[in-house]
């Protein structure tokens, strides 16, 4: 598995602000824009540059702890 897809990303629209965030909670707070599609892409590139900035560093990410759910009961 690659470090990326160890890490939960999603993208969701805020009333608020009206636009759309994505976020990957364990390493970003967020991005924002407004195509959800393009956002994501965006939101992966990111994370990306974010791993390999702490490779370069010779930091430890930190561990993964948002997860999808993957079953209802």
């Amino acid at each position: 598995m690659k470090e990326i897809d160890q890490y939960h990303k999603w993208v969701e629209w805020s009333e608020e602000d009206q636009t759309y965030i994505g976020k990957c909670p364990d390493l970003i707070t967020g991005i924002h824009g407004g195509d959800p599609v393009k956002l994501y892409g965006e939101l992966c590139e990111v994370v990306e540059d974010i791993i390999r900035h702490f490779a370069a560093e010779g930091r430890t990410l930190p561990s993964p702890r948002i997860r999808p759910m993957q079953e209802v009961a």
